[in-house]
């Protein structure tokens, strides 16, 4: 019965969340995951103490975490990132792993190199899908900025999720390694599969089922995630590197068997994702986060400023430094407070972390709590940087220089 009660507040915190975004987005712009994690804070036990979290809500909750990495995989546009710009995006995440790592250990505080691994590749992450949108409404998206954040987030997004592949697999590194390359050549068989023509029958059975009981590619979709969760668990892999991967192929499936049906299976694949399983994972992450910890004054109180300007420095400053030259520097500071901009995979990362017994819940808070800020933040930093507004357009002249 209290499943049952809790699963209903949490659905109506996932529609009452929209609202409260269209509402106050005549003032501010603020992300959607930001209600959403804040009431599931509301009625969680520091709270209101209405929801509790319990089995079955944490399968979905699991279910929606692996959606969220799933359509990060779907997003990345590997044709557009190539060449120079992806080089430079791939160092400059290196380097941020590096220090990332260094002040991770640093701060486990005697809690090993697991943990330090947890909060160092929490460190190098990018929301992109959080600055997408806002790229996409200041027409942005389409230009050389744009590629050059796509580029940047992208990695910031594939990074962490093979770090902790290779750094939280309990193997020796070598074997770590090994499995894996095995895992990618699993990978790179499915996705040859997925760039092959498709006979005409394939793009006929989708089109002719996707207003039908059928749903043939929604079902195929479902069927490739759930295989590749399946593989890279079977591998002892992190189930998020098979979520990954299987968007990456999804969209090489769709884009190639059936352009003229691949953003109406998408838009399908949303509306599960983004109207069930995704926002039920973001509202357990409210449910769940450790309010009291981070509110008692100690060291997780302090930890979430720090956490804030670590991801500033970690992920930052090697995008500062190793951005293209022809960026202006006007356009590198954004492209360093979007690249800093991270919640999502922070919040994955966290929950694994707090389910292995590596972070403990005020840590994993105010880890959460400083990419809260982030995305609450940087971003508008950005975009008022560039002269621009998240609803398009110039603000300003000579945005390009500084």
């Amino acid at each position: 019965m209290a499943q049952s009660v809790t699963l209903i507040l949490i659905m109506a915190v996932a529609v009452l969340a929209p609202l409260l975004a269209y509402v106050t987005a005549r003032w501010l712009s603020v992300p959607l995951v930001i209600f959403e994690i804040v009431l599931g804070i509301l009625i969680g036990p520091d709270v209101l103490g209405w929801a509790h979290t319990g089995e079955v809500i944490d399968v979905l909750s699991q279910l929606g975490l692996a959606m969220l990495i799933f359509l990060a995989g779907y997003e990345i546009r590997f044709d557009e990132i190539r060449g120079d710009t992806l080089s430079r995006s791939v160092w400059a995440w290196l380097a941020a792993l590096a220090l990332g790592l260094g002040a991770g250990l640093l701060l486990a505080h005697g809690g090993g190199f697991d943990k330090g691994v947890y909060i160092g590749t929490a460190l190098t992450s990018t929301a992109l899908g959080a600055i997408l949108p806002m790229l996409r409404d200041s027409g942005d998206l389409g230009g050389r900025f744009g590629t050059v954040t796509m580029a940047m987030g992208s990695v910031g997004e594939f990074g962490p999720i093979i770090a902790m592949a290779l750094l939280l697999s309990g193997r020796a590194p070598a074997r770590s390694a090994a499995v894996l390359i095995a895992f990618a050549v699993l990978s790179a068989a499915a996705v040859f599969w997925a760039m092959r023509p498709k006979p005409p029958w394939f793009a006929e059975v989708i089109a002719k089922t996707l207003h039908s009981s059928a749903q043939f590619a929604v079902r195929l979709v479902a069927l490739m995630l759930v295989a590749m969760l399946g593989l890279a668990q079977a591998m002892g892999l992190d189930v998020l590197l098979g979520a990954f991967a299987a968007g990456v192929i999804t969209r090489l499936v769709l884009h190639g068997a059936a352009p003229d049906s691949s953003e109406a299976v998408l838009s399908k694949v949303e509306a599960i994702g983004f109207g069930f399983l995704v926002p039920l994972f973001f509202v357990v992450t409210g449910i769940q986060f450790d309010l009291e910890a981070l509110l008692a004054g100690g060291r997780e109180l302090l930890l979430l400023p720090l956490f804030l300007l670590l991801f500033l420095l970690v992920r930052g400053l090697p995008i500062w430094l190793l951005a293209p030259r022809d960026l202006g520097r006007r356009d590198r500071g954004a492209l360093v407070l979007f690249g800093a901009t991270a919640l999502p995979l922070v919040v994955a990362i966290t929950t694994l972390g707090v389910e292995d017994g590596q972070l403990d819940a005020g840590e994993a808070a105010a880890l959460v709590g400083a990419g809260m800020v982030s995305v609450l933040i940087f971003p508008l930093l950005a975009l008022r940087l560039r002269g621009r507004t998240a609803g398009g357009g110039e603000r300003r002249a000579g945005a390009e220089s500084w």
